[in-house]
């Protein structure tokens, strides 16, 4: 049996009895047509502005009712039963997801790290005085996690700069962020920053080790998880969804068992549709898979590669003109982008600001700070 049948045949072995679905969804649907469920609020912000969304043919209370219905019937979620990506996309997902699933995760002697490194664009905007406009900015992070994830991580936020501007204010605006941003002394030379166990600034690890741990690897049990975490937030469910596994997926530590399951839970997602064969970002090619969002007026994309499983990155793109704060972005304009390489390496940098702990200064206001 090939890894392709292994995945399919252990998802089978937990697949949800036809009568539980069937009992699930009546009770569900009389519910949300009854209004008897309140709908759910968001619990952070969404990766953009925030947009009423629905289901179907439900309003945004009923869609809401639907989901958190899920939580309380024998029903374990979504997935599976409003259709899927296309398929060119799943397709691919599934060949993705094949690959993954056999490829080994980077073993680190100790005194090894694992590097990964971040480059990113992203879309701001600004304002000075009556002037308001948007540009674009590169950011370049590595991250250094140690063989021990108890030891010292080392994080290199690498110096920041303009990458693209929309016309007279839009520069305007980029310079006026430059200015501010050299006084703070570390434009131009980045952050050098190092905290035990990777809780920089006092908080938790960025990777987030455990809450990957405690995913499925079912990718159906993995997305219904998903529509529950994420209810109420973004544009829609399914590009939520999507968002979600890019999220993780640009940490570039997704254990290759989760990665797999990842890939086989977007080729479930409604929407999700094969883009471009030949996705060039940051210099790599892959294969784009991606979702439209008619509310944002653009195309969530992830890029893998399909032969070994790799994700390289992501991006937005615009799918018709939009008007950014003034600035005019044409369809097919590259809206923002991240890709992620990663590396077995035998050191990381030394020195660098301790953010393991809040300091004296930050907790007591201790004489001298």
């Amino acid at each position: 049996m090939d890894e392709l049948n292994l995945l399919r045949s252990a998802r089978s072995e937990t697949a949800v009895p036809q009568a539980a679905l069937d009992r699930g969804r009546t009770a569900l649907l009389e519910r949300a047509a009854a209004g008897a469920l309140p709908a759910a609020s968001a619990t952070r912000p969404p990766r953009r502005r925030a947009r009423r969304f629905a289901i179907g043919g439900l309003t945004t209370v009923g869609a809401a009712a639907l989901a958190a219905g899920l939580v309380l019937t024998d029903v374990v979620g979504l997935a599976g039963w409003r259709g899927g990506a296309d398929a060119a996309a799943a397709a691919t997902l599934e060949q993705a997801g094949a690959a993954a699933i056999t490829s080994v995760d980077p073993v680190l002697a100790d005194g090894q790290y694992l590097r990964v490194n971040t480059r990113a664009v992203h879309m701001t905007s600004g304002g000075v005085g009556d002037v308001v406009a948007s540009y674009q900015y590169l950011v370049d992070d590595t991250l250094y996690r140690p063989a021990d994830p108890a030891a010292d991580w080392v994080w290199v936020r690498g110096a920041q700069s303009v990458y693209a501007t929309f016309g007279a204010e839009s520069e305007q605006m980029a310079d006026a962020w430059v200015r501010a941003a050299k006084e703070s002394g570390s434009f131009e030379t980045g952050d050098l920053l190092r905290a035990p166990g990777g809780a920089f600034y006092g908080g938790s690890s960025l990777v987030g080790d455990d809450s990957l741990d405690a995913l499925p690897r079912d990718p159906y049990l993995l997305l219904n998880y998903i529509y529950r975490a994420t209810l109420g937030m973004g544009p829609s469910p399914d590009t939520e969804a999507l968002v979600y596994l890019a999220d993780r997926l640009r940490s570039g530590v997704v254990p290759a068992d989760l990665r797999a399951a990842m890939y086989q839970a977007a080729a479930m997602i409604p929407g999700v549709e094969f883009v471009d064969g030949q996705a060039t970002l940051d210099g790599r090619t892959g294969v784009a898979i991606g979702r439209v969002e008619e509310a944002w007026g653009t195309r969530m994309e992830i890029i893998i590669d399909p032969v070994t499983g790799e994700f390289i990155g992501e991006r937005e793109v615009t799918i018709r003109d939009l008007d950014e704060y003034g600035e005019a972005l044409p369809a097919g304009t590259i809206r923002s982008w991240t890709a992620v390489t990663t590396a077995v390496v035998d050191s990381a940098p030394t020195g660098g600001t301790p953010w393991g702990k809040m300091t004296p200064c930050e907790t007591d206001g201790a004489a001298g700070c």
